[in-house]
């Protein structure tokens, strides 16, 4: 009897694993920027590296890390790491956004506009990986300001932030009639 439910267990621990491992295999990781910088000491000048990577499964999840380490490799390994905890889920129609919506960040300003079937990403830099990692096909955007990799990545995520699914407005607008139809 102690038997069977130890084989019970293992067979469940194994399958936890495998879901975890298959969830990281679903998972897509895109380099968005690397900066190196330099320490000058006594005996020269010490490297070291920082990596801002998007993390996605591109069906309407992504999230940003950011890591730093005395390589590029370990900095890298560190910001995806950091991107798979800060996953979040963003309401995508088909293969485009719900509506045209504004972010901003630092000096960044991000505008995201549906596009119809066929149009592609047109975005630049940072925009463009979000939204490839996201699951987004088709969409129009136009980044003004800042073009610091950090500015429009983080402003991407605030205009994805601001988005709702058309399920969710109509849920908002029941319940603002009835909230309307109560006070007369």
């Amino acid at each position: 009897m102690n038997n069977v439910s130890l084989e019970v267990n293992r067979q469940s621990r194994t399958t936890k694993q495998s879901d975890r491992q298959n969830e990281a295999n679903r998972l897509m990781d895109k380099v968005v920027f690397i900066n190196r910088c330099a320490k000058v000491v006594k005996g020269g000048r010490r490297f070291s590296f920082s990596a801002l990577v998007v993390v996605g499964d591109g069906a309407g999840r992504v999230g940003i890390g950011l890591g730093k380490a005395k390589e590029t490799p370990d900095a890298v390994k560190k910001a995806v790491e950091q991107a798979k905890k800060s996953l979040q889920r963003y309401p995508i129609t088909g293969h485009t956004i719900p509506h045209d919506v504004v972010g901003a960040s630092d000096g960044g300003l991000v505008i995201l506009r549906p596009a119809a079937p066929g149009t592609g990403i047109v975005a630049g830099g940072g925009v463009r990986l979000v939204l490839e990692v996201l699951g987004v096909s088709d969409v129009l955007s136009k980044s003004m300001g800042s073009s610091n990799p950090f500015a429009m990545v983080y402003a991407t995520l605030d205009a994805l932030s601001k988005l709702r699914s058309y399920s969710e407005v109509m849920a908002l607008r029941r319940g603002e009639a009835d909230t309307e139809e109560s006070l007369q």
